[in-house]
């Protein structure tokens, strides 16, 4: 899972970053207001933890924006602003939630833990796909109740094409939905092709009606 931190608050966003990165997300981070448009505009996140108050302009005109452009992030705004009017405008915005500061971080998880919950397959907290179930709060996939082995990477790049199926999801998508920030680093997505070609054979090997095709020069999709 990926969670953008917009937030110019150094102390608070190294300890959310601290937090989020132990609970196994993957982090990018904006500390000013063109920093995050560039961000929340181009990119696709899982959830995104939205400051008011930013260097450059506001928070709520990035909620602003994206709503135009019909981008949706599952967004929790993390102000020290406490008016009313501040929340309606947000969650009006489009915003799922809205936290004061300040707050603990096991309560800023249990929030995207509620946002992703809504948000994924209908509120589900489980996704079947055939014989494949993925239960996203306790992170584990089973094929016919028999648990798959994973490890961090191949299992979000899992629920990713999972929760996409039938969509072509290309390379750079996935690189850099997993990845974050590093995949743009890489000399190559060769990386990519091992991690999928690993996810294919273990689902392969425990008899798996699911399959994950590969689009030749493109990307993947995955089907039932």
């Amino acid at each position: 899972m990926k969670i953008l931190v917009i937030e110019d608050e150094y102390q608070l966003l190294k300890a959310v970053e601290t937090f989020l990165l132990s609970e196994k997300y993957v982090v990018e981070k904006a500390t000013t207001y063109h920093a995050a448009v560039e961000k929340a505009m181009v990119y696709g996140y899982d959830c995104i933890l939205l400051d008011i108050s930013l260097p450059g302009g506001s928070g709520l005109k990035i909620l602003e924006e994206m709503k135009k452009a019909g981008k949706s992030g599952n967004i929790i705004i993390i102000s020290a602003k406490d008016s009313l009017e501040d929340k309606i405008m947000g969650l009006d915005l489009g915003a799922d939630d809205y936290l004061t500061k300040p707050f603990h971080v096991q309560e800023l998880h249990a929030r995207i833990k509620a946002v992703l919950r809504r948000k994924q397959v209908g509120g589900k907290q489980v996704l079947q796909l055939g014989s494949l179930s993925i239960d996203f709060a306790g992170r584990q996939a089973l094929v016919e109740r028999k648990p798959l082995t994973l490890n961090r990477k191949e299992f979000d790049m899992l629920t990713f094409l999972a929760t996409n199926k039938n969509r072509l999801v290309t390379k750079e998508t996935l690189a850099e939905h997993v990845w974050g920030d590093s995949a743009d680093l890489a000399d190559s997505l060769d990386f990519v092709y091992s991690q999928v070609k690993n996810l294919r054979k273990k689902l392969k090997d425990s008899n798996s009606d699911v399959a994950i095709e590969n689009i030749y020069g493109v990307g993947y999709k995955m089907t039932v």
